[in-house]
């Protein structure tokens, strides 16, 4: 299903991190991100929803662009 927030996810599995590209164009890594989390949000029905309650403010991040 798409996302009015997410555009696309890349996950990392060597160095833990979750890149998330916004609909806006911004880019961020978020890291220290377990591969379960990551799988959990690939099948969760709002990527946008599960971002801000189990990724935000959870793990540390980079802002890319």
């Amino acid at each position: 299903m798409p996302s009015s927030v997410v555009a696309a996810m890349k996950y990392n599995e060597s160095s833990a991190t979750l890149r998330i590209i916004y609909t806006s164009g911004s880019v961020y890594d978020y890291k220290q991100v377990p591969p379960d989390v990551f799988e959990q949000m690939n099948a969760a029905a709002s990527k946008g929803t599960f971002l801000n309650t189990m990724i935000k403010g959870k793990y540390r991040y980079k802002k890319i662009r």
